[in-house]
């Protein structure tokens, strides 16, 4: 385990996928900041989805939005569909026992990480609290990877653990704006079961990671995707580094040769801040 003085690991649900997907990518993504050149088509993007959670939370706030609409007839065209598809998020009844926040952050000690979320709107009243969420990219994913995703696992279980509210009073709503048509939502209910799974889960991924963390310090690197999976790797950004591919293998000596320590100061301050973190495709 970590030493009791070491600062603790702030960890978003991106994070939390990509280390349960491929431990040694993410200590290149988030260790090394190892990071490929921009697509500018990938930036634009995210720079309009970006912009749409900013209007979404003007609007949340009631402050004035029609002249950013009026700049801009994608984002026009999103709010103009999502009023027609959830008029009562944008226009709700409010009442003194409702509260609602957009970009409401909470945090979470699970050993010895700071799990972090942002929901991009809760609402919570005596009953229940729901979790929304907006995506702006085109193809909604499947529900079953959706349900496999940290971000419903971790958004539902942080908020369970750090509210009154039992499981089964959450739920959390992802709402596609841009899907063809016009916007769908995909809403999925919470219970005591999930949560017992998720917790399970989480602490699992967690203590790989602070033993990971461990032997990293001492010069060993994150495993690698299994052998019998490589076939994720050929589109991978780091098959060369990782050695799978022939130029790879040629080259992971003389890289390894050359890898300096890292510290657990440099680890803790390595983790990116989650406000620079743009939306990606789930």
């Amino acid at each position: 385990m970590l030493s009791t003085y070491t600062k603790l690991l702030r960890l978003s649900q991106g994070q939390l996928n990509l280390l349960e997907a491929c431990p040694r990518k993410f200590q290149h993504t988030y260790l090394e900041q190892l990071n490929t050149p921009s697509n500018p088509q990938q930036e634009e993007k995210q720079t309009l989805g970006s912009r749409f959670h900013l209007l979404m939370q003007q609007q949340e706030m009631g402050l004035p939005i029609q002249s950013f609409l009026e700049a801009d007839a994608q984002l026009q065209s999103w709010m103009a569909g999502f009023a027609n598809a959830a008029p009562e998020i944008l226009t709700p009844f409010i009442d003194n026992q409702t509260f609602r926040e957009s970009e409401h952050y909470r945090t979470l000690q699970v050993q010895n990480y700071l799990l972090t979320v942002i929901y991009d709107l809760l609402i919570a009243d005596r009953q229940q609290a729901q979790i929304l969420d907006w995506k702006t990219y085109p193809q909604p994913p499947t529900r079953s990877k959706l349900e496999k995703n940290w971000q419903t696992r971790l958004y539902m279980f942080v908020l369970a653990e750090t509210s009154e509210y039992s499981p089964e009073q959450i739920s959390m709503t992802y709402w596609f704006v841009q899907s063809q048509g016009q916007p769908q939502s995909i809403k999925f209910s919470y219970d005591a079961s999930q949560h017992k799974k998720t917790a399970k889960r989480l602490n699992q991924l967690l203590s790989q990671l602070s033993n990971w963390l461990e032997l990293y310090q001492k010069d060993e690197l994150f495993p690698q995707v299994p052998e019998a999976q490589k076939a994720l790797c050929n589109n991978c950004q780091f098959a060369v580094r990782c050695a799978r591919s022939q130029r790879g293998v040629r080259g992971a000596s003389r890289r390894e040769a050359h890898r300096s320590q890292v510290t657990e100061e440099a680890i803790a301050n390595s983790l990116p801040n989650l406000d620079n973190i743009q939306e990606i495709a789930l």
